[in-house]
């Protein structure tokens, strides 16, 4: 895009922020009795190929939010996944539940994109960003209005997360270079997370056992993509995961 024309599209999306309505509250829809399930919407993944190709946003997303999905997580990345911009504001339109716009978040126009399409919360991956860049596009989220969970999966990016004001904890058992799941890094991090923040269990729940796995370490919420994804309506899948009681950490 030439700079004249980014330019006009950043103030656009400057002026759809300043009108859009305030986004329901991410975090706190996290905090509860039992482990909070954030169920995604996506097409596709790196590591499983085609999960539902048909899939259609606003319907998914009807079908989560009456079942008992405390938040939505929407991939928008077009190439890997098959999610759209469009995707997350059909789920706006069809929901008032909080929803995560799920990217590879590296610049402030994404940002604004994900609140002037009805984003309560972006995803930032500590290891994809450089400190000072991860800093900035927190400081930056919280200014437009976005909450931010931030995705760790060492003790150095934990540390990094943490000195973020009030962002949302989010530990990747994916190692995203390999594909490959390790539940230990959950093990390892979760219980360092302080009690004032929420923490999020990201990857390789499949199934009620998974949630009560989380629950044991200590997480608030468990972040569930293919395996609801994958399922015929969402409705019976999602029913499987909730009602799990969510154990106190330190």
């Amino acid at each position: 895009m030439r700079a004249g024309a980014a330019a006009s599209n950043r103030a656009a999306l400057e002026r759809a922020v300043a009108e859009a309505p305030r986004p329901a509250g991410f975090a706190a829809a996290l905090r509860r009795d039992t482990v909070q399930v954030i169920a995604e919407i996506k097409r596709r993944s790196p590591s499983k190929g085609t999960i539902n190709a048909g899939i259609v946003a606003e319907a998914r997303a009807q079908l989560y939010a009456a079942a008992g999905a405390a938040a939505l997580s929407v991939l928008t990345e077009p190439s890997r996944f098959g999610g759209s911009l469009d995707d997350l504001r059909a789920a706006r339109r069809a929901v008032s539940i909080p929803l995560l716009r799920k990217d590879f978040i590296v610049d402030e126009v994404q940002l604004l994109e994900a609140r002037a399409s009805g984003a309560s919360a972006v995803l930032l991956i500590a290891r994809a960003l450089e400190p000072s860049r991860f800093n900035a596009l927190a400081h930056f989220a919280g200014g437009v209005g976005l909450e931010v969970l931030l995705e760790v999966r060492s003790e150095e990016e934990l540390e990094r997360a943490l000195a973020v004001p009030r962002g949302v904890i989010g530990v990747n058992n994916r190692n995203l270079e390999t594909l490959v799941i390790d539940d230990e890094v959950s093990a390892r991090l979760i219980p360092l997370v302080p009690s004032d923040r929420i923490a999020v269990y990201e990857s390789g729940v499949a199934d009620r056992s998974g949630v009560e796995r989380a629950a044991a370490l200590g997480a608030d919420a468990v972040l569930v993509g293919s395996a609801l994804s994958s399922s015929a309506d969402g409705t019976s899948a999602l029913a499987a995961f909730l009602g799990v009681h969510r154990r106190a950490r330190g």
